[in-house]
């Protein structure tokens, strides 16, 4: 079934701390993509897988109708594929799927990238309620989650590159940031949150025909 990741992808991006601006030297590349089925493997008792990992190590892809019911639930993990600024492959249909990238947003952003990231902050301080550890790492994808539903309420655009914040969003990874400097950022942020919802100019729902139209053009593509 690699495959199909290999001979059917039309979006193929690179995400994670290289995307965010928050790289090492030895920092992995972790990938995600999109791809296409061809449409004939649907009319089989047994259809397509809706995600693969590999071929590559750190890579992930979904099928393209997986990703788009994903990517109009406001999943912050898919979105920002559409958004990532390190693009390594793109056909046609990718093109034309980034073309109506904005068609997945909506105020459901609020709700999604702020129960993330509050999932998280209760994730870190329960760990450190029982074991007087810090899970840094998640501290610091929290507060840049945070920062990206801010940004996407605002902007309409979703925020993957936070380079201009990334020597105060490393010394929380590295652990230099006090815990209460990171939970103040924290309330700062969701306060941000909280007023950017209040005020942003998304519609309410996303444009699922908009998305339903590209999706059926790509399954009739996928008959020849």
């Amino acid at each position: 079934m690699t495959d199909l990741v290999a001979d059917h992808t039309i979006l193929s991006v690179v995400v994670g701390s290289r995307a965010y601006g928050l790289d090492g030297p030895t920092s992995d590349h972790d990938r995600r993509g999109v791809f296409a089925a061809p449409t004939p493997l649907f009319w089989h008792l047994d259809k397509p897988p809706t995600h693969l990992d590999g071929p590559l190590p750190e890579q992930f892809s979904w099928e393209i109708e997986r990703f788009c019911t994903l990517a109009l639930q406001a999943n912050p993990t898919v979105l920002e594929v559409l958004w990532s600024p390190l693009v390594e492959k793109l056909t046609p249909a990718g093109s034309a799927l980034l073309a109506i990238r904005s068609a997945f947003l909506s105020r459901r952003v609020f709700q999604t990238y702020g129960a993330y990231a509050s999932d998280q902050l209760k994730k870190v301080s329960a760990r450190r309620s029982r074991t007087g550890d810090t899970n840094h790492k998640q501290a610091m994808h929290m507060i840049r989650l945070l920062m990206a539903g801010v940004h996407v309420l605002r902007t309409g655009s979703v925020l993957v590159d936070v380079g201009p914040a990334r020597d105060r969003l490393l010394a929380v990874r590295q652990g230099t940031a006090s815990w209460e400097s990171i939970t103040d950022w924290a309330a700062e942020l969701q306060a941000s949150l909280a007023l950017a919802a209040a005020e942003t100019r998304l519609p309410t729902a996303p444009d699922r025909a908009k998305i339903d139209q590209l999706l059926v053009r790509v399954r009739e593509q996928g008959l020849t």
